[in-house]
């Protein structure tokens, strides 16, 4: 049974081990120090050991889709060029990078970011369909700002050109793969929900979007591979529908696998973006920083705005709480029936945890191929020096979500929470983010 240090391949490409850096926003912006900023974001993770670093969400238009402030566009080849030094600093420890590539559609900031949209008022969303009921009722009242555009069909063929060029920018910088964000409520997602997708072309059927955007980077970036997240809509609001059911997620991974996708990546979310995606406590830390308090009216518009957000942040605390594992038994499920790897990601904790998954039980099989982290490469991002050192290892997070909300005020993912920062600080004394490179004593120098 293949352990966490057993080499992976994805596509041609062979990760050290079976440990990723889940995708996370950056907050890298698009000006001349990108590189810089996304390699001192990255690095540590490989050189701590990661065998895959995802870079977060990258936007595959030259404007608008950006769904957060900060986020670091691929539809530039000179920009992306010169990105060149991130893939080679992972390349340096022997990890692999892939790049997470994505476009908001209904999601983007011109909907929900106030200071944003008054920058870009001539911006519009893409949209698969006219947009749901809720949204269009969060327009009228001033929640939200619409004016989205429907994608015809020739434009469908054209944005998936976009993450084909996208996609060849990435190879050409020295990315080993593409990581299509697939949930979370991109465009994406849209075209796979029956929440959004009310087509009545080729494209009423959401995994034909997924094929053309396969064709155009294999015709454009050659075998890079190419993974992608697939959604179960299963944590949608009462009352919200059609939604994709974990039955339909593990039918369209079945065909993303016979399309061709080289990884699948299963996922319980929601049809919005809200809490289902993270899940946790209530970040009241951040919301109450003054720091973030200028950067939260900006975003949202004016302070009663702000805290209608921070409340309804309140009830999906307790709505979406914490969940180990979130997304094994659809992972499992999906792995069942398809040969390409199953990447799992989702509250894991614990290399106790990850051994559990990744082996069979005998009543159960293994959940998935390969195992990534997101939230606590925020708090630790040495973090798979003590994961791929120690069996009893647990991570330092406390899933209270305060790394996250201040990103909407283009503030970087990083740890808030004093307890945490001094059990890692205590950790690293102790050099516990010490990499060792023999962990599991292979010769009579390194045993006990």
């Amino acid at each position: 049974m293949p352990k966490l240090e057993t080499p992976l391949d994805i596509g041609g490409v062979e990760l050290p081990n079976r440990l990723y850096r889940a995708p996370l926003l950056e907050c890298a912006g698009e000006e001349a120090d990108a590189a810089d900023l996304l390699g001192a974001e990255l690095e540590p993770a490989a050189a701590a050991g990661a065998g895959l670093v995802c870079q977060g969400a990258a936007p595959v238009r030259e404007s608008g889709g950006r769904v957060a402030p900060g986020m670091t566009p691929f539809a530039d080849p000179e920009f992306v060029a010169g990105l060149s030094s991130v893939p080679e600093r992972i390349h340096a420890h022997g990890g692999r990078i892939f790049a997470q590539l994505d476009t908001g559609g209904l999601r983007s900031m011109e909907t929900w970011h106030a200071e944003y949209r008054r920058a870009n008022p001539d911006l519009r969303q893409l949209a698969v369909s006219k947009p749901p009921w809720p949204l269009r009722a969060a327009d009228r009242l001033g929640l939200l700002d619409y004016d989205a555009r429907v994608l015809s069909t020739e434009e469908v063929y054209d944005l998936a050109a976009e993450f084909g060029r996208a996609a060849a920018n990435a190879a050409d910088a020295g990315y080993d793969g593409i990581h299509l964000a697939g949930a979370n409520m991109g465009l994406l997602q849209q075209f796979l929900s029956p929440f959004y997708n009310d087509r009545d072309d080729e494209f009423a059927d959401g995994v034909r979007f997924f094929e053309v955007v396969y064709d155009e980077i294999r015709a454009r970036a050659g075998d890079l591979p190419v993974i992608a997240k697939v959604p179960a809509e299963t944590e949608a609001p009462p009352g919200i529908g059609p939604t994709l059911s974990a039955d339909d997620a593990v039918e369209i991974s079945v065909r993303l696998d016979r399309i061709g996708y080289d990884a699948l990546v299963p996922v319980r979310v929601s049809t919005f973006w809200d809490m289902s995606i993270v899940r946790g406590r209530f970040p009241e830390r951040a919301w109450r920083d003054s720091t973030f308090r200028e950067g939260y009216v900006a975003a949202f518009g004016s302070r009663w705005k702000a805290a209608l957000v921070a409340a309804a942040n309140r009830v999906e605390g307790a709505l979406y709480d914490f969940e180990p594992a979130w997304n094994a038994d659809l992972a499992r499920r999906v792995r069942e029936r398809v040969a390409a790897p199953v990447l799992l990601e989702g509250g894991i904790r614990s290399r106790e945890q990850i051994d559990g998954l990744l082996e069979s039980d005998g009543e159960k099989s293994p959940a998935c191929d390969a195992v990534g982290m997101g939230r606590p490469f925020y708090a630790e991002p040495r973090l798979p020096a003590r994961i791929l050192d120690s069996e009893r290892a647990a991570v330092v997070c406390e899933n209270c979500n305060n790394c996250t909300v201040p990103q909407v005020t283009g503030a970087n993912g990083v740890c808030r929470t004093p307890a945490v920062l001094a059990e890692r600080g205590e950790l690293r004394r102790e050099g516990a983010y010490d990499r060792d490179e023999n962990p599991r004593g292979d010769d009579e120098e390194n045993k006990d």
